[in-house]
């Protein structure tokens, strides 16, 4: 059991997570993984781009994995852009790498991955978007 009551978890994640794993994150400026790593980055946060088919998203190298981007970056949070059947195998890479907590994005979840990564001591949130909840909470939350 977390000991974060999931009334608490956006607001903690937001204020502890501050290195950020995007998987998924577009290059092109009209897609929203794209629109919502910058108002991340734009906001204070480290983005760390993870997608194989790029070297370079908002200034930041790229990563083909999760798991190789640990191996040069501290990852906090994993921010998922991918569809909901995809998530397992990223769950089971942010537990691998000790990330502090998972973000599945709106329209996205995984019930049985997001058991799995809360059984491994993650933090996780599913099928909200990280750009809106940051918005809502920013005034109150102090980040």
């Amino acid at each position: 059991m977390n000991p974060i009551p999931p009334a608490e978890r956006v607001a903690h994640i937001l204020t502890h997570c501050r290195t950020i794993a995007v998987v998924g994150l577009s290059p092109k400026p009209h897609r929203a993984s794209f629109d919502v790593a910058r108002y991340m980055q734009v906001n204070g946060y480290r983005i760390i781009p993870v997608n194989p088919n790029v070297a370079e998203v908002l200034g930041e190298k790229s990563y083909p994995t999760l798991l190789e981007a640990a191996q040069h970056e501290a990852i906090d949070l994993v921010n998922c852009f991918r569809n909901s059947e995809d998530i397992p195998p990223i769950v089971d890479e942010a537990i691998a790498i000790g990330a502090k907590a998972v973000w599945m994005q709106l329209g996205v979840a995984h019930p049985a991955a997001a058991a799995k990564a809360e059984g491994a001591g993650l933090l996780v949130v599913q099928d909200k978007c990280i750009k809106v909840e940051y918005a809502r909470l920013s005034a109150t939350i102090g980040v």
